[in-house]
């Protein structure tokens, strides 16, 4: 491909429909969807791309029925405590973004550990937004700016961007359907391509991502201009 973003956003959507449309609980997507992620993340370092943001578990997930979030956050336990190793040697840098205090304990360790690990590796970063919204990350980045007493008239977009947890997205995919940021790196998409893909995320392959990245090489970014 002649053109890769270095910075790719992927809002994994379509897991508990998946799993319904097949007749199975909504776990067995969840599960599934862990399986394609393993994928899509191993993909996207091959090709070259240096900085991933998924969208696992946002602000507003909290509200479902709470044996979905206590297995999907013992989901995520077990997935970090078997694949540490696997990112240490494949040189791929961990970060967890989002609110971690409204996360498990046990969880925060395993997470903590697992960016501690990583922390030294530069093929590529992969950022997991974890208890995560948008408007709640520029709110902590006001907070973090009025404790550095930056003076008003010194606050400009540069200094929200050098604050903000990820860097500015160069292409945004959704998958399962629906059309909209749902409050996730809101800041950051502001001149992001967007791809839509109408596969649940449990379904969406290697190749799926070769067709969005491939779209992405025939647009001309503008950047608002």
């Amino acid at each position: 491909m002649s053109k890769i973003p270095h910075h790719l956003g992927i809002i994994m959507d379509g897991n508990r429909r998946w799993a319904r449309t097949k007749g199975l609980p909504v776990f067995k997507g969840h599960v599934k969807g862990m399986e394609t992620l393993k994928k899509i993340v191993r993909h996207c370092q091959n090709i070259g791309i240096k900085n991933l943001t998924v969208f696992a578990f946002s602000t507003e997930n909290w509200q479902r029925p709470q044996r979905e979030v206590g297995f999907l956050m013992n989901l995520c336990k077990k997935a970090l405590s078997r694949d540490t190793k696997k990112l240490v040697e494949n040189s791929i840098k961990v970060k967890i973004i989002g609110d971690k205090q409204k996360l498990p304990k046990g969880l925060v360790s395993s997470l903590e550990e697992m960016e501690e690990s990583t922390k030294t590796n530069q093929d590529m970063t992969f950022n997991i937004a974890l208890s995560y919204g948008g408007r709640a990350e520029i709110a902590e980045v006001m907070k973090n700016i009025i404790k550095k007493k930056i003076p008003p008239e010194k606050i400009t977009e540069e200094v929200i961007a050098q604050n903000l947890w990820t860097s500015d997205l160069d292409l945004l995919i959704r998958t399962g359907k629906e059309q909209r940021l749902s409050n996730f790196l809101i800041w950051q998409a502001a001149y992001a391509e967007l791809y839509f893909s109408d596969k649940y995320w449990p379904d969406f392959t290697e190749k799926d991502l070769d067709e969005a990245l491939e779209d992405f090489t025939k647009r001309q970014r503008r950047h608002g201009k």
